[in-house]
């Protein structure tokens, strides 16, 4: 194994960029976190690609939900999601962008001073595919995955996608919508849409808050008629349409969180529909795949990523570095068929990768194969220079 040190006394989650767009005639900012971006893992292990989260009132959300990503996939050794890319979108016109009608006559918009500007939610869709997709997939190191969140009139736009360009993402996470949108009638529209499209492959998680007031009962909602119930009674008659008619090839949950408002609901939402999303991703294993000195835990880790594979519709391999803490970690307790299964299963994924030989080459210096082990780190400096391996390389030839 290589190591490599840096020193940095800052702490930086992501980068602000750019993206000109000509259909929405507008430079927009964009902020975007990439895993391991100043990690020494980098110089160590092979180039890693990303399945990429776009994140709707980015400016909000961001650190929050790149914090929750990197605990789930990484933090205390969990796994419990990919390590992703978050493209965070700040708003400049968040009216016009998240909202796919101008409404007609509406009691819960007639007093307020934005409904000229509203209805661009096709423009703004059409931005995010025709332009911001295609950027951050050619200038980052993206994979063929990709999910959409979205609060409030972001969980609009989310439906939005979700029944009208369906194939663009393939999760969402829906943060207690505006489903009342010109006056029930965008509910409608989701309505006739969940039911005659083929969703396979599309996961979506919805999130609802309380939105009513104090002494209220969510169990007699349907005698409460004052125009702000509108907001909760549309999700919720949202929730039971598609919880009855199982929209087709839709992977759908949601939940009603009782103790939480309409503001408060999106932290604890998004960490729920991660874990929805990607509850199939962590391989849960006994302390048997530990203890056991066979490769039976590199093969059943090599089943595991080709299932989910199958799932997210790509190849999804084992982490490299996930791989070679194992081979180390076997080869510590001189469990040598097991450290070797877990080298090979790494020299398989990742035979581009000069760490993957330098690691084989010290597993036959443990095993006392002098010959293996120098062609090992030969085959290492090959791919790369490096001087840990070219001193490792020199004693052994002394």
């Amino acid at each position: 194994m290589i190591t490599y040190g840096q020193a940095d006394n800052k702490i930086t989650i992501g980068t602000i960029d750019s993206v000109q767009s000509n259909i929405l005639n507008e430079n927009r900012k964009i902020w975007v976190y990439t895993p391991n971006s100043s990690s020494a893992a980098s110089f160590i292990y092979s180039a890693q690609k990303y399945p990429v989260v776009y994140l709707l009132d980015g400016q909000q959300y961001f650190h929050s939900v790149v914090g929750m990503i990197q605990h789930l996939s990484k933090v205390n050794g969990n796994t419990m999601c990919p390590e992703m890319i978050v493209v965070g979108i700040p708003n400049t016109i968040r009216e016009r962008d998240l909202t796919p009608t101008k409404p007609g006559d509406d009691p819960m918009l007639k007093e307020l001073s934005f409904l000229k500007i509203t209805g661009g939610g096709e423009a703004f869709m059409s931005f995010m595919e025709k332009e911001l997709i295609p950027y951050i997939d050619s200038k980052y190191p993206t994979q063929p995955y990709k999910m959409l969140i979205g609060h409030s009139l972001g969980g609009l736009a989310v439906m939005n996608t979700v029944i009208n360009h369906t194939r663009l993402f393939n999760a969402y996470i829906c943060i207690d919508p505006s489903m009342w949108w010109d006056n029930m009638t965008f509910l409608k529209t989701t309505k006739e849409a969940l039911t005659g499209k083929d969703f396979n492959g599309t996961a979506l998680y919805v999130g609802i808050a309380n939105s009513l007031e104090e002494g209220m009962d969510i169990k007699k909602l349907p005698e409460y008629t004052a125009t702000f119930t509108r907001h909760i009674r549309s999700i919720l008659d949202m929730d039971g349409f598609i919880k009855n008619k199982k929209p087709k090839g839709l992977r759908y949950a949601s939940k009603y969180y009782e103790n939480e408002t309409h503001g408060s609901v999106p932290l604890i939402t998004t960490y729920d529909g991660l874990r929805f999303i990607f509850e199939k991703y962590q391989l849960k294993l006994q302390d048997k795949d530990r203890t056991d000195s066979t490769v039976a835990l590199a093969e059943k880790i090599e089943v595991h990523y080709k299932e989910i594979s199958k799932l997210f519709g790509y190849e999804v391999k084992p982490p490299e570095s996930e791989i070679n803490t194992w081979a180390y970690r076997f080869l510590q307790r001189k469990q040598y068929k097991k450290a070797e299964g877990f080298l090979i299963l790494n020299m398989d994924n990742y035979p581009a990768s000069f760490n993957v030989y330098d690691s084989y080459g010290d597993f036959y210096v443990a095993i006392g194969d002098k010959s293996k082990a120098i062609e090992k780190f030969q085959k290492a400096l090959s791919i790369k220079e490096n001087t840990g391996t070219r001193d490792k390389l020199n004693k052994l030839l002394e």
